[in-house]
């Protein structure tokens, strides 16, 4: 009886999945408006990320990485892609063959694995996780070696039980103390563990998480999750300028990362609340000069050396392909000339 339950489960499944996945070919859709500049951003991000890459002279890093993380806010800002049938028929056909595969699978075993389709990325990978948590604990404390403590680890970060990742990153460390993603990790567990218990950090916690967060960004500065989590702690002890400088770094690194965006939006807006020359530059100048003055499609702010009446000139003026500003007056220009000023070298 539970098999022939199964096997009925498991045809309406199948039946709902050739429903899904025939759908789009059904349906047509109009022509991509912005099929030419998204193909020049995305000809761009892929030019600047292979400069980045073989990268000789590491001066000329920042300015690419600005010219990239621009890049990649232009891209964002443009419309999705509209679907069309031509499109999307190789997609189903492939959706429809693996989902004729996994419901066969299933069929013949009877393991409701269809279910872990109900979750998200997110949720299936923190499962996943804590399902295997039992098992890489054990052996990390049978075998005592590093790659088992580090996949203990993962596995607890992952997981959200964090002391277990404290102990499991700090047995790693003992053996090794060069390891990024256990130092930063437990940097951020150690910064974030007062709030867990509904407390502030301790002023040592503090100290130490900021030392092994720094320690790993500076181990691993290519690696996504230290200019994350660095960007999380400067962000915590106020440095707002450094915080989204990491930040806007991680989104270059990782351009499908989305875990810096309410953070960097946060870091702005306070930006802008307590400093009008702020305010005023994120409305003007900022979708050109970069966001913190360092320059993107236009030059750098920060290497400035014009008096402030030459930059009062230029900014209602405008010069070259800058246009002018001529309706910033009084305390608005004042506040942004006093932003630039206090800017220069």
């Amino acid at each position: 009886m539970t098999a022939v339950l199964s096997v009925g489960l498991l045809a309406l499944v199948l039946l709902a999945c050739l429903w899904l996945v025939l759908g789009p070919l059904r349906a047509g859709a109009p022509e991509d408006p912005d099929a030419a500049e998204r193909a020049r951003l995305e000809a761009e991000r892929e030019r600047l990320y292979a400069q980045l890459q073989t990268l000789g002279d590491e001066a000329a890093r920042p300015g690419l990485e600005r010219r990239a993380a621009l890049t990649l806010r232009a891209l964002d800002a443009l419309p999705p892609v509209p679907r069309s049938g031509r499109r999307v028929r190789p997609l189903a056909l492939g959706l429809l063959a693996v989902a004729t595969l996994a419901v066969g699978a299933g069929a013949l075993t009877f393991i409701p694995r269809w279910q872990l389709a109900a979750l998200n990325p997110a949720e299936a990978l923190n499962l996943q996780a804590t399902l295997s948590l039992p098992t890489l604990k054990a052996r990390a404390e049978r075998t005592r070696q590093n790659a088992d403590y580090l996949a203990w680890g993962k596995a607890a970060f992952d997981s959200g039980r964090y002391d277990e990742a404290v102990s499991a990153y700090g047995n790693a460390l003992k053996l090794n103390p060069r390891q990024p993603e256990a130092l930063r990790r437990l940097g951020i567990l150690l910064l974030t563990r007062g709030e867990r218990g509904g407390q502030a950090p301790s002023a040592q916690d503090a100290t130490q998480a900021a030392l092994l967060i720094r320690t790993a960004a500076q181990l691993a500065p290519q690696e996504p999750e230290s200019q994350l989590l660095l960007g999380f702690a400067l962000a915590r002890f106020g440095q707002d300028e450094d915080a989204l400088r990491a930040l806007e770094r991680y989104r270059t690194l990782d351009p499908q990362g989305r875990d810096a965006d309410e953070l960097i939006t946060a870091i702005r807006a306070r930006q802008n609340e307590t400093d009008p020359g702020l305010r005023v530059y994120a409305a003007n100048c900022a979708s050109c000069h970069g966001p913190s003055g360092g320059g993107g499609v236009g030059p750098s702010l920060r290497e400035s050396v014009l008096s402030r009446d030459a930059l009062r000139q230029i900014t209602l003026q405008g010069k070259g392909a800058m246009p002018g500003f001529p309706n910033l007056r009084g305390a608005e220009l004042e506040a942004l000339l006093n932003l630039l000023e206090g800017w220069q070298p």
